[in-house]
């Protein structure tokens, strides 16, 4: 009990220190050991308690040992660890520092004819040395910098379990014991051969004693430090933490930590795909590459969800030029500038502008010479588009129209539309106009002049993009106010904004033109069922500290997503998660009068004709409201 007064009273002081008075202090530490030790062997080896006698016959040579060793420390990088960060790996730094100032003291005192210590001493003194020098160091640390007790944790840290008892979670604990956050009192892990271990000086229990672990220390988080487990594995005990009542939160995914972003010790909130148990597919990286390595490339829409994630997936893959299209300027400024530091190498141009815009749109694509095209620009949000019909014929119609003809006009040699699962038999306004966009992209590549090659990229929710549930769920829970819901039985396709863009790009790569391709969406989430499960994983209770309110389907809006019209036109790709069809189109000659009336009636404003020609462009829409959800054939199930 006293020495956590006197840690806390040490720990203030040694933050008040520079480092190089802490340097000085480990150098006149070091040098009391190295006396004591030599000291302590002469002892040993004369057996005398006080051996004032051999002190004096040999002080020469112990008036060399102290200064040689106190170089051969220095030089060998002794003082140069911070000793809150110093591992275990000074222990070998140390064995040969010991080693080295032992024998040159042989040498010296050999050369110029000091007095020689008895062999017996030197190997007494230099284990001593070893056994005082580690000792210390390990002592200082853990009085200065020592972990928050498990029974009495600070005041500021918050007492937590962490669950996986692997290397993860022991680096988890190790980086924990730096900060003031969280201070982990026990290990829960399945492996039963590390039950009642000992793990960073807190014990491994089995996952059947958490609920009394949470009692016993008032836990109000479990940190899941498994990245690397399955995703079916992470899903079940993330299904068995939520009927607890403590928050989950975890740590990144292998692929995170590798790819240098992040490190194990940041903590974050159990995502969406955390809970589905998604497993992504390595990337191709010839498909990365193909069109986009040491080409200039152009990305519409460049600061929205998908479009940022697009720039920053080309961006890693070496054009020659990314040329970023963006009518908002805040997004574009983000974008622009956060490509500028994490590429600094890259070649990279902000352009602000609408895709409606013709004239600026070919003099961009001319001037920078622009060989491939990813158009995300459109609005995407059902209700909004609703309310402005015309204005979502505008974007989604005529700005894909302008910039398709502009790559067709311009020799751009590909064109990638990012498309929705809205677009099928759509019955939103959205959903139609994206429909619309696709027929458009149909017909130029029908004419198969061979100068542009024209895909489409088709699928569903990606996660924590602008507007979407998840971070509004979250938003909703954090401030205590009940979730909303459409409706009890809505179910969606979600996936992620990184693996998304990767295979938008990898199925632009694969396209010969003409082809809607389809992402593989993994199994359709009831809404319902994430909202439940969200508000469990913050260590709350639906209907008792957050309630779910239903409040009906808004318009447009469709109870069931499809990604196919016609399910039997799935066709597999070499990429196991994309799939390619073939959709009914319109030949040019047909869709250019259509078009051209439905973008006059929506400059004139008229929302009558527009939807009018809207429902002629695409018959399946004006469909019911809520549409009967068709049963997918197992070939094409795993792309839906």
């Amino acid at each position: 009990m006293m020495l956590k007064p006197l840690a806390t009273t040490c720990n203030r002081l040694a933050c008040t220190l520079s480092r190089r008075t802490k340097r000085w202090i480990l150098i006149a530490v070091d040098s009391c050991l190295f006396f004591l030790a030599i000291y302590s062997a002469l002892g040993l080896r004369f057996e005398a308690f006080l051996p004032q006698e051999q002190l004096q016959k040999y002080l020469p040579t112990i008036a060399l040992l102290i200064p040689v060793k106190l170089g051969m420390f220095y030089l060998m990088g002794m003082y140069r660890p911070v000793l809150r960060y110093a591992g275990l790996d000074f222990l070998h730094t140390t064995l040969r520092a010991i080693a080295l100032s032992s024998g040159l003291v042989v040498f010296l005192s050999f050369f110029f004819r000091f007095g020689q210590l008895p062999r017996s001493v030197l190997i007494n003194d230099a284990l001593l040395t070893l056994l005082f020098v580690i000792g210390v160091r390990l002592s200082a640390r853990w009085l200065l910098y020592h972990p928050k007790s498990p029974v009495s944790p600070g005041a500021r840290a918050r007492s937590v379990i962490v669950y996986g008892a692997g290397s993860a979670g022991s680096q988890l604990a190790r980086a924990l014991t730096q900060t003031d956050t969280y201070c982990v009192v026990a290990f829960v892990d399945d492996d039963p051969q590390l039950h009642h271990q000992q793990v960073c000086g807190a014990t491994v229990y089995t996952p059947q004693q958490l609920p009394v672990l949470i009692a016993r220390y008032s836990i109000k988080t479990v940190l899941l430090a498994m990245p690397s487990v399955d995703g079916d594995v992470k899903r079940r005990i993330i299904h068995d933490l939520r009927h607890l009542p403590v928050s989950v939160k975890t740590v990144p995914s292998i692929g995170e930590i590798v790819s240098g972003g992040v490190s194990i010790g940041q903590i974050r909130e159990i995502d969406i795909s955390d809970l589905l148990g998604r497993e992504e597919v390595a990337p191709f990286p010839n498909l990365l590459r193909l069109d986009i390595t040491e080409k200039s490339v152009l990305v519409t829409g460049a600061g929205g969800s998908i479009g940022s994630e697009l720039c920053r997936q080309i961006a890693s893959q070496q054009p020659r030029l990314l040329v970023l299209f963006e009518l908002n300027e805040l997004a574009l400024y983000t974008i622009d500038m956060e490509l500028s530091e994490a590429f600094p190498d890259l070649q990279r141009i902000a352009c602000l502008g609408s895709v409606t815009d013709g004239v600026l749109l070919r003099e961009v694509v001319v001037k920078y010479g622009v060989e491939t095209i990813y158009h995300a620009a459109a609005y995407k949000h059902v209700p909004l588009v609703e309310l402005n019909p015309t204005q979502g014929v505008l974007n989604n119609v005529w700005g894909t129209f302008i910039a398709a003809r502009t790559a067709k006009e311009c020799g751009v040699d590909s064109f990638v539309l990012i498309s929705t699962d809205k677009a099928v038999r759509p019955t939103s306004i959205m959903g139609t106009t994206k429909r619309v966009a696709e027929l458009i992209l149909q017909a130029f590549a029908a004419q198969d002049d061979g100068s542009t090659r024209f895909v489409m990229v088709r699928f569903g929710n990606v996660l924590n993009s602008n507007g979407s549930v998840v971070p509004r769920f979250r938003k909703q829970i954090a401030e205590g106010r009940a979730i909303t819901i459409t409706h009890p039985e809505i179910t969606r396709y979600f996936m992620s904004i990184p693996e998304a863009a990767r295979l938008v790009v990898q199925a632009g790569a694969l396209g010969r033109g003409g082809e809607v391709f389809l992402l593989d969406m993994g199994e359709p989430v009831k809404i319902f069922d994430l909202a439940v499960q969200m508000i469990e994983l913050s260590g709350l209770e639906p209907g008792k500290d957050i309630d779910i309110e239903i409040v009906g389907l808004r318009p447009g809006e469709k109870l069931y997503e499809e990604l196919l019209i016609e399910h039997d036109n799935a066709i597999r790709t070499q990429h196991p998660k994309i799939y390619a069809a073939r959709e009914a189109m319109l030949p040019w000659t047909e869709l250019e009068p259509q078009l051209m009336a439905l973008v006059a009636a929506a400059r004139q404003g008229n929302r009558v004709r527009a939807l009018e020609l809207l429902q002629e462009l695409v018959p399946e829409y004006g469909g019911c409201d809520v549409p009967v959800r068709e049963t997918v054939p197992p070939a094409v199930g795993s792309a839906t």
